[in-house]
């Protein structure tokens, strides 16, 4: 294949990227978006093979490959969608440190031969994607629960973390400057250390946030590598990922009410939390599947509130079975969707679509929350900290400042929950004690299908 063949192939490779960044924009077209992509990344692998001739290392090449299908495809098919998030942590995990590995082999490779740009990439693309590696780690453990949704901070914590971006840096001039294997092995250390230590300070609710950023950097790193490889195509596709990320992360911090400097250190200047009463020391209303059918029955306005609890029982189609049933009694229904609803962006909305839930019924919150004042029912399935008027009342609260679903101002909420334990952020939800609020305890999917029975019988 001539140089110029492939530069063509390398073009259309990016301009299909592009597509399908613009695709993923809408729900209507995101699984086109998400084929393009692969067409392309496809296209873009396969054409190297024709480009390289010969190529080194074809058998182990070709054995990775294999490993990756073997382990991607399987993975990918039959991820639940409540573990999609953490799915996407750790191949975006995979991706940086990939990035990482790939700098590192092309910089020993070079030697002495390499120039000082090419240096600065490579240290550049080392400390990125390390830091993308260890840090996307971390959240796939606190979104697997597998260590606390809380966040880790310890006595002089934000030292440390200067201290060790401090050391980061000034390995990074050692590796400039001595060209050695040993100062960039140590570079690289110091990177997954820090990517650790960036990420323990932030809590569970801000996790989808830290998400989009390491996925941002992991971009980065590779239009770094692209530079260092000298492949225009990297360079493309890092730099897509890297500035959809890092206005995906932008979007994300304001529709949590804070800064990303917050939402990272906060947790350093938060003011410690009183303990409260425990669930059994304070009563709640609580009631049975046909209460609550009565009550959406006579309802002229119901706003339903997808949340995590929601993908755990898998009950989308029989919310939209509920929806529908209620349509058709002449209710008005709509989806109120918070930006941060679940473990990662439009969690919510993919999940919903899954049950073919038409577009136009999902509400983004500036649309749905001056609509509440209006409304009979509120139906909270599974969602707590996105729902909690302690981002609102309570200074100094992990969630304080974030925008909420002000479902505290509809005539009547229902919460189907499975028990009273907090939301993901770790604190209480005082709206379950209003006396406005009944409570559904039970698994979300079982609970409305009891719901459905019991509307339809009226």
């Amino acid at each position: 294949m001539s140089t110029n063949l492939y530069s063509l192939i390398g073009l259309a490779a990016g301009v299909a990227f592009i597509l399908a960044l613009k695709g993923l924009s809408h729900p209507k077209t995101a699984r086109r978006g998400n084929l393009i992509g692969a067409a392309g990344a496809t296209v873009a692998t396969l054409s190297v093979f024709l480009y390289v001739n010969p190529i080194h290392h074809l058998l182990p090449v070709l054995g990775a490959l294999a490993i990756g299908l073997i382990v991607g495809v399987p993975a990918a098919r039959k991820v639940e969608m409540t573990q999609m998030p953490q799915l996407v942590a750790l191949f975006n995990g995979v991706g940086g440190g990939a990035a990482a590995l790939v700098a590192i082999v092309e910089y020993l490779h070079l030697g002495a031969e390499a120039t000082t740009a090419e240096v600065i990439f490579t240290v550049f693309t080392v400390i990125v994607g390390c830091v993308s590696f260890s840090g996307s780690i971390i959240t796939f453990l606190k979104l697997q629960e597998l260590m606390t949704t809380r966040p880790v901070v310890f006595p002089g914590g934000r030292f440390v973390i200067a201290g060790t971006l401090v050391a980061v840096l000034g390995t990074s001039v050692w590796v400039v400057s001595a060209l050695g294997t040993t100062p960039l092995l140590v570079l690289a250390a110091l990177s997954l250390i820090f990517g650790v230590l960036f990420v323990l300070p932030v809590g569970g609710a801000d996790v989808p946030i830290v998400i989009s950023l390491l996925n941002a950097f992991t971009g980065l790193t590779v239009a770094a590598s692209g530079y260092v490889l000298s492949s225009t195509l990297l360079i493309i596709a890092g730099t897509l990922v890297g500035a959809s990320g890092t206005i995906l992360t932008r979007l994300m911090a304001e529709a949590m009410g804070r800064s990303l400097f917050g939402t990272l250190f906060g947790a350093f200047t938060a003011k410690p939390q009183e303990a409260s009463g425990s669930a059994e020391e304070r009563p709640v209303r609580s009631g049975s599947a046909d209460d609550v059918a009565i009550l959406l029955n006579y309802a002229r306005r119901v706003v339903i509130v997808p949340g995590f609890g929601l993908a755990v029982a898998q009950a989308q189609h029989t919310v939209r079975e509920l929806a529908d049933l209620m349509i058709s009694k002449g209710i008005d229904v709509a989806y109120g969707i918070h930006p941060v609803a679940g473990r990662m962006p439009g969690h919510m909305n993919v999940l919903l679509a899954e049950a073919n839930v038409p577009y136009d019924q999902l509400a983004e919150m500036d649309e749905v929350n001056p609509t509440f004042g209006q409304t009979d029912v509120a139906i909270v399935i599974g969602a707590n900290d996105v729902v909690n008027p302690a981002a609102q009342t309570t200074p100094g609260c992990p969630i304080y400042g974030m925008p909420i679903l002000e479902v505290n101002h509809a005539s009547n909420i229902i919460f189907l929950k499975r028990s009273m334990r907090p939301g993901f952020a770790g604190i209480e939800n005082e709206l379950l004690y209003d006396p406005k609020t009944m409570l559904l305890f039970g698994d979300a999917k079982a609970s409305l299908t009891k719901v459905v029975s019991a509307l339809k019988a009226l």
